[in-house]
């Protein structure tokens, strides 16, 4: 009787442990390592506020979400999209229902009940666990080096799957510390750099003591893109201490990142009243206040107040303020500019990694054969609303079902 070959999976975030079931699948014999002391531990942080598992767009228009990296990405998509992501979790056990934004979430909100229910069947599956084991590279004679509470060991499985995530969030695990590894051995990578990030903005100390952690809702945002034109989107975000953070803000965190790689700075410019037109702000600007206040003017007029009405007097100058053409072009278009990205450690997720000519189709490392790669190490981002983890999932069951074709392959 044949015993089956032993496949490492290094990682056990949803990429990894989606990587374990598909090589168990296949009969198999599935180790998976991880440096915490228990799986899926930034999965979990994740949906601590609400489980935003996927999206309930069109496919063709998810696989947009990506980027410059649409087409690559779109590849692991049309494998396993959002709606097979959905089939899979029913298969769990686990409902799920659209909200209003089109986003996908789990009946319960949470993550633990779908982690908990993954984990049963990829134990029953036969899937062995190795916790408090990190991955330090390989040891002289090929073999996978972990260190370990009981001090180094090694192994030498038949073909390896790494998942070690990207460079957020590393209390959790993802620390990064695998790309100069991979580095050495002259696998093609980018540097690790925030994604979905706030930025730093040098407010004034009274702005900044005044309204920071206040919401910014129903605003539009416009910032340029890298052919050239403008975007706009319409959101909210929040103002901290020292910048901005929040969906709207995550949303153009890629663009506003790589400008500021290349210029110092970026600028953004806001749509403080998205609902009125120009001509409308202008009117309401331009009449008469009498022994009014202008900020007393313009929450009458116009209902502005609070930190809208802050940031207008923070970004304005006084001479633009008080002039009613300029102060009603920047109530329609206020500069604000972003100095810094805030550090990846804070970013909900990261960039860069493994370039993706260093893989072939079924994500293995062209460098080094039996080596595949999934999730955030690979160099793509996603925005928020259910695409990173989707995403994640995807990569992860590409490269176990590859690593599994691989093995049986030599047999």
């Amino acid at each position: 009787m044949s015993v089956p070959a032993r496949i490492a999976v290094i990682g056990g975030g949803p990429a990894g442990l989606m990587a374990a079931e598909v090589l168990a699948e296949a009969g198999l014999a599935v180790d998976v390592y991880d440096a915490m002391p228990s799986v899926g531990r930034k999965f979990l942080l994740a949906g601590k506020g609400g489980m935003n598992i996927t999206h309930a767009e069109p496919l063709d228009q998810f696989v947009k979400r990506y980027g410059t990296q649409a087409e690559q990405v779109g590849a692991w998509l049309h494998g396993f999209g959002p709606q097979a992501l959905r089939e899979w979790i029913h298969e769990l056990g686990i409902d799920t229902f659209v909200g209003s934004s089109g986003r996908v979430f789990p009946t319960e909100m949470k993550a633990a009940p779908l982690l908990r229910a993954w984990l049963r069947r990829l134990r029953g599956q036969g899937v062995q666990f190795h916790q408090r084991h990190r991955w330090s590279g390989w040891a002289a004679d090929g073999s996978l080096a972990f260190e370990t509470p009981e001090g180094a060991i090694c192994v030498r499985p038949a073909a390896t799957v790494l998942a070690l995530g990207g460079a957020s969030w590393a209390r959790l695990g993802s620390d990064g510390r695998w790309l100069p590894v991979l580095s050495a051995r002259g696998i093609p990578t980018e540097p690790l750099k925030p994604a979905n990030c706030g930025f730093d903005v040098d407010w004034s100390a009274h702005f900044s003591t005044r309204y920071a952690g206040e919401p910014l809702i129903t605003v539009a945002l416009t910032a340029a893109q890298p052919d050239g034109s403008e975007r706009s989107q319409r959101g909210q975000f929040v103002i901290t201490a020292g910048g901005v953070e929040g969906s709207l803000i995550y949303a153009f965190s890629a663009t506003l990142r790589e400008q500021i790689l290349i210029d110092g700075q970026a600028r953004i410019w806001l749509d403080l009243l998205p609902v009125h037109s120009e001509q409308r702000v202008l009117d309401a600007v331009s009449a008469g206040r009498g022994g009014k206040s202008m900020s007393s003017h313009l929450q009458s007029k116009l209902g502005l107040k609070g930190v809208k009405g802050g940031l207008l007097r923070e970004c304005l100058s006084r001479e633009a303020y008080f002039d009613p053409v300029r102060l009603a072009q920047g109530i329609k278009r206020l500069p604000v500019i972003l100095k810094r990205a805030r550090p990846i450690d804070e970013a909900i997720s990261s960039a860069g990694g493994i370039r993706f000519e260093a893989l072939d189709a079924g994500l293995m490392l062209r460098a080094l054969p039996g080596v595949f790669v999934a999730g955030e190490m690979i160099d793509w981002e996603a925005p928020t609303g259910g695409y990173l983890l989707t995403a994640c999932f995807a990569s992860g069951r590409k490269a176990g079902a590859a690593a599994a074709a691989w093995v049986q392959s030599l047999t």
